[in-house]
């Protein structure tokens, strides 16, 4: 095991296209990888448990297999099973670009390499290696790959086409391969310089050409303009002391939540009218407050629209015992004591009594309207991909929020495809006592309706307008029209926001 850090992958094109096509020769992709494994050591490499699929390559001579070992799992491989499974590049090819080193007999990886891709696109990632393979916390600059956070940001972006896109703090450059299917410009910035040498590598790799600038946040790109603006920025809450290590690619360098808050308030000097940015983030909730109340300031006054959904939380204990293990600190060690007394401190210094994670949606108005704000909570399952659904929630938000009550009431809504009715009774009652509408895709969000609302929803189909449909049911109830209209409004608005009655 070597002591010293190797250094990222250099780019040489001759070099990379015989890796490519050794790496496609081999079906080295995502479901290919899948398949051989099975579906138990997939879902354990997925967490960095490497056991299992150590398991199922074993006595696999496979090139397939052998790759897997090599850049994967991180495990020597005899140079002669290396050499095969490589035919074009060679071991030579692999050294010289800096994926693997001699050891002994056999080769060992000096970063790793999996595929990734989407439903459309398969890439190749490197980044550094896991403590794992390593067998030793992370450093400090270490580089990481495809993670849950950057599979998030990924699942929830815009696909729309866009002439530019920037990607902020962009490590490896997951983000940016994804913006890579339809931005025909990609920017991408980062303060860690070993990052960006992976994020040129794996652009050179995936024959991907970017600009990419070294830089904190939003200063490489001052003054510029964009389409949509990602970032899976450092955004954990990290004590500021000796005591708990610095990653790069997790701390910003700021107290609290201010990396986040600094972005939010920040980005929109970077988007054209109709730009959308979208980020991850934490944000501390103080004892006795909301979290809207601490989101909802940072976006106050940037003059965009917000769509901000809270994903989890988790109180102090619960987020120090995460992060004190990130990085290859383990429970029962002084180290791990420490830091989590360390986060304890730091976040009971500002009161805070819990801290929420989610994504964070933001769009320039086209027009000199009001913004509109939507600050909420969908903790559950969701469709995947989410990009679908966040680009046709802010197309239906922006057509709410230019949109007045007898506006809405003039159009012809229908319940969307996947959207079906529950009814909720007591035993032996005649009536429902509730009533909701529940959403098959996007969020699954369930709105509770009212016998109004229920009776406008179920001929909801697109033939009558919302107003005439409201005037004939408040007949039928005998009540008054004006006031069926109070009722069912709000319930319209949000069910339209997010797609259970559409147009």
């Amino acid at each position: 095991m070597r002591s010293d850090p190797a250094r990222p992958p250099r780019v040489d094109e001759r070099l990379l296209a015989a890796l490519r096509s050794d790496l496609e020769a081999a079906a080295y992709t995502v479901d290919d990888v899948n398949d051989l494994l099975g579906p138990l050591a997939a879902a354990a490499l997925a967490r960095e448990q490497t056991i299992p699929a150590q398991r199922v390559t074993a006595t696999d001579d496979s090139p397939l297999a052998t790759l897997v070992r090599l850049l994967a799992l991180g495990d020597p491989v005899d140079a002669a099973d290396a050499a095969a499974a490589l035919p074009t590049l060679g071991v030579d090819g692999a050294r010289s670009l800096g994926l693997v080193r001699d050891e002994g007999d056999a080769v060992v990886a000096e970063c790793d390499l999996r595929p990734h891709g989407d439903d459309t696109h398969g890439w190749w990632v490197a980044s550094d290696l896991g403590e794992l393979a390593t067998r030793r916390p992370l450093r400090p600059d270490h580089v990481l790959g495809v993670g849950a956070a950057s599979a998030t940001l990924a699942d929830w972006t815009v696909r729309r086409p866009v002439a530019t896109a920037v990607d902020l703090g962009t490590g490896c450059g997951v983000q940016a391969l994804h913006l890579s299917g339809h931005a025909r410009e990609v920017t991408v910035t980062d303060t860690s310089r070993r990052a960006l040498a992976y994020a040129r590598f794996n652009a050179a790799l995936n024959g991907q050409t970017w600009r990419v600038l070294e830089g904190d946040l939003l200063t490489p790109v001052e003054g510029e303009r964009f389409d949509l603006v990602v970032s899976n920025p450092p955004f954990v809450i990290t004590p500021r002391g000796a005591d708990v290590p610095v990653f790069e690619y997790r701390d910003g360098g700021r107290a609290g939540d201010d990396v986040v808050a600094e972005l939010v308030r920040g980005v929109g000097s970077l988007l054209r009218p109709g730009g959308v940015a979208q980020l991850l983030g934490n944000w501390e909730v103080p004892a006795g407050a909301d979290w809207r109340d601490r989101v909802g300031e940072w976006v106050r006054g940037t003059g965009l629209d917000a769509w901000v959904v809270q994903r989890e939380v988790q109180d102090p204990a619960q987020y120090a015992e995460v992060w004190a293990r990130d990085g290859g600190h383990h429970n029962g060690t002084s180290e791990f004591a420490t830091m989590y007394a360390a986060w304890l401190d730091d976040f009971a210094s500002r009161d805070v009594e819990a801290v929420g994670f989610g994504v964070i949606t933001l769009q320039r108005p086209t027009s000199g309207r009001s913004p509109f704000v939507d600050l909420m909570e969908a903790p559950g399952p969701v469709a995947h991909p989410m990009g679908p659904g966040v680009e046709a929630g802010l197309a239906a938000r922006t057509l709410l929020a230019e949109s007045s009550d007898s506006d809405l009431l003039s159009r012809r809504w229908r319940v969307a495809d996947d959207v079906t009715e529950a009814r909720w009774s007591r035993p032996g009652a005649t009536d429902p006592a509730v009533i909701e509408l529940v959403q098959g895709g996007g969020l699954r969000r369930t709105v509770r309706l009212s016998t109004a609302a229920a009776a406008y929803v179920s001929v909801a189909d697109g033939e009558l307008t919302a107003d005439q449909a409201l005037v004939a049911i408040a007949a039928l109830l005998d009540a008054d029209a004006d006031s069926v209209r109070a009722e069912v409004l709000p319930v319209l608005r949000d069910a339209a926001k997010d797609g259970l009655l559409v147009l």
